[in-house]
């Protein structure tokens, strides 16, 4: 090493004592000699081929004596103990009981519509309002009338209770009174039918049926109203998760359209196992505080069918199969600081969940596991670790 160092010393010491002497290189220029310009360019350029080649000496003399230069580099993670969980995953559908067409129930002239698509309404709430048709006149006349029996059979208890008058006049009116007062109430159910109300709280998601339209019964839809508040999952569970779903039970939903993540609970347990595919039906509601949550979008449901405490878990893809079929990782002892010695693990392991596995066997829960660079390595290798190990 000190031959090496002696050697691009001396090249240093004779390239600077010959410029002592020599003009710069702007003074070359401004005066403009031309032989004098390409002697130096010359020079130099001999100067330059001189240190490129003494600097790739050095290069070879560090290859050769840095041991650590052409070891493998390799990242750990020191393991713990923690709680694995693993999740079945089932697809369901959202769905929410309050999602309705709004029909009306009288034949007429879509005379008013008070409300527009988004638009929030409350329970009872005037939606529309169809033309009666003059059926309004009819009830008032009906009502008069209704009033006016009603006096006439007030009257005639009286007399009826003071033995005054016939049993036939008493029962005559009576019976004109109740028809009268019948017939005014079912002209006034009509009429009812001509105003649309909300029949809960929820948002207008569509109006169907435009102002001036003539509508009917049964055949016309008005609007349709939906209630995002009260949303729940349905889907169809394999039978041998019965023991482990029931009324209450919390589970997790994931909904990838909009990529978030919900906790509900189970609120309707099905009691008939369908003999087609061998699976019951589960309701689970879900919250909606962001109003993300849609009819019809499709939710994956993670029901928790085993949890191990104490568990070591590794990512998955650090486990390597030797020709034995055996699954084995490299841990690694260290040195130094900055290198150590792979060793082979021949591991068992169990179940697996989000790109994690968990080992039943062959590793300690304190072990440095080799995470980036064991693909090439050997049982035994010396390895050198990059900066950003932990």
């Amino acid at each position: 090493m000190k031959k090496l160092f002696a050697i691009f010393s001396f090249s240093i010491l004779i390239i600077s004592c010959g410029k002592e002497n020599e003009k710069s290189i702007d003074d070359l220029i401004e005066d403009g000699n031309l032989p004098e310009i390409r002697a130096r360019k010359s020079k130099l350029s001999k100067e330059q081929s001189t240190l490129t080649a003494n600097i790739t000496k050095l290069d070879e003399a560090i290859n050769e004596l840095d041991k650590n230069k052409n070891l493998n580099l390799v990242t750990i993670q020191k393991l713990s103990d923690t709680i694995f969980n693993h999740y079945a995953e089932v697809q369901g559908d959202v769905a929410t009981n309050e999602n309705i067409i709004i029909y009306p129930e009288y034949s007429g002239l879509l005379k008013k519509v008070y409300i527009k698509e988004g638009d929030k309404v409350k329970k009872g709430q005037l939606l529309a309002k169809i033309d009666d048709g003059g059926l309004a006149s009819q009830v008032a006349q009906s009502q008069a009338q209704a009033t006016l029996a009603k006096t006439t059979y007030e009257r005639q208890k009286r007399l009826w209770d003071q033995n005054i008058g016939s049993e036939i006049q008493y029962l005559q009116v009576k019976t004109n009174f109740e028809a009268t007062q019948k017939a005014a109430e079912q002209l006034q159910s009509q009429l009812s039918k001509t105003t649309i109300t909300a029949p809960f709280s929820g948002v207008i998601d569509e109006v169907i049926s435009n102002q001036g339209e003539v509508v009917s019964p049964g055949q016309s839809q008005l609007f349709r109203l939906i209630n995002l508040s009260n949303m729940y999952v349905e889907a169809a569970v394999p039978e041998n998760y019965l023991t482990k779903i029931k009324n209450g039970t919390s589970v997790f939903i994931s909904i990838n359209s909009i990529n978030k993540k919900y906790e509900g609970k189970v609120t309707d347990v099905g009691s008939n196992i369908n003999p087609n595919n061998r699976t019951f039906r589960v309701r689970i509601s879900i919250p909606n505080p962001e109003k993300l949550i849609r009819p019809n979008q499709i939710a994956t449901i993670l029901l928790n069918d085993y949890t191990a405490e104490n568990a070591v878990v590794i990512p998955e893809n650090t486990i390597q199969t030797n020709a034995l079929g055996e699954s084995l990782v490299y841990t690694l002892n260290k040195k130094t600081d900055s290198t150590g010695i792979a060793q082979k693990n021949v591991i068992e392991t169990g179940y697996s969940y989000n790109d994690n596995i968990e080992v039943k066997k062959g590793l300690q829960k304190d072990a440095l596991l080799i995470i980036e660079g064991s693909k090439s390595l050997r049982d035994g290798q010396e390895v050198k670790l990059a900066n950003n190990s932990k």
